[in-house]
């Protein structure tokens, strides 16, 4: 700093080197000492609605059929709906060591606050600091064994939450979630935004509801409209991993708790983007 300047304290934004500087303070979480994840990714949309966590399963039950262990930490405290996609129910037993993911039909191991509560109708009327507090202890009281992939499951926005996940797990990159709606694509800036802020990379989009395709001629229809998202896509130079196809059957399939059972190619480059991180 040179002499009559006064020192702001924002060493993050300052590129000079001097005695006053310092570092920015370390907010990450250690995990269970008998958990071992490979690469964390999160899943985000700015807004609500747009399938967020269907598109968590989705991943999740990809990478686990071409034979990866894979879990899914359900950080969408208040809006719980991963076990109820998978028809996982009971409750976490937990032991001196920590406590373990139930595994789903297909082997995925999940994590969620529906499977500590006696009724999973049951509402979570908590506070913003107590809802971070339980995400970080789903990280560093759960056993994560053997884990290629841990996908972190968040709520819609901007706020505690994903700002917690950001900051205490070591996050490798983000999936952002959106639909075709015009709106959206302000509320996808909003999400790309933060994740620069926090200086963790967006591997890239997902677009869910993208299209309908009439099962009697085929064609395609763009009930939403036609998609904003490779335009949005183009300005970030990031790219868009798959459009997601509005289907009644995806719908039953889920409500029966067999997502697993959905046989899909429209995350195929999420695929090769996920096989190609580099392990920590």
């Amino acid at each position: 700093m040179n002499e009559g300047e006064t020192c702001g304290k924002a060493c993050d934004a300052c590129g000079t080197v001097c005695e006053e500087r310092q570092s920015s303070p370390n907010f990450q979480e250690k995990p269970n000492a008998l958990s071992h994840v490979r690469h964390v990714i999160a899943v985000m949309s700015g807004k609500g609605g747009v399938g967020k966590s269907f598109v968590t399963a989705l991943a999740a039950s990809m990478m686990r059929r071409v034979g990866y262990h894979v879990g899914i930490l359900d950080a969408d405290v208040t809006g719980p709906s991963i076990p109820k996609m998978f028809g996982v129910s009971g409750q976490i037993r937990g032991t001196a060591s920590g406590a373990y993911p139930l595994p789903s039909d297909g082997g995925i191991d999940i994590m969620s606050v529906n499977l500590m509560l006696k009724n999973e109708e049951e509402p979570v009327v908590w506070r913003g600091p107590v809802i971070s507090g339980v995400v970080k202890q789903f990280w560093s009281e759960i056993i994560w064994q053997d884990v290629d992939y841990l996908f972190v499951d968040m709520p819609p926005g901007t706020g505690d939450v994903p700002l917690t996940v950001f900051q205490s797990l070591p996050v490798d990159g983000i999936l952002v979630v959106t639909s075709p709606q015009e709106l959206v694509s302000m509320i996808v800036k909003k999400a790309v935004n933060m994740a620069n802020l926090m200086k963790i990379p967006i591997l890239g989009f997902i677009e869910n509801m993208a299209f309908f395709r009439c099962p009697d001629c085929g064609k395609e229809h763009h009930l939403f409209g036609e998609s904003h998202l490779p335009a949005i896509a183009a300005q970030y130079d990031l790219p868009v991993l798959g459009h997601i196809p509005i289907d009644p059957a995806i719908a039953a399939a889920c409500d029966r708790g067999q997502v697993e059972t959905l046989e899909n190619h429209w995350l195929d480059g999420l695929m090769t983007i996920l096989q190609n991180l580099k392990e920590k």
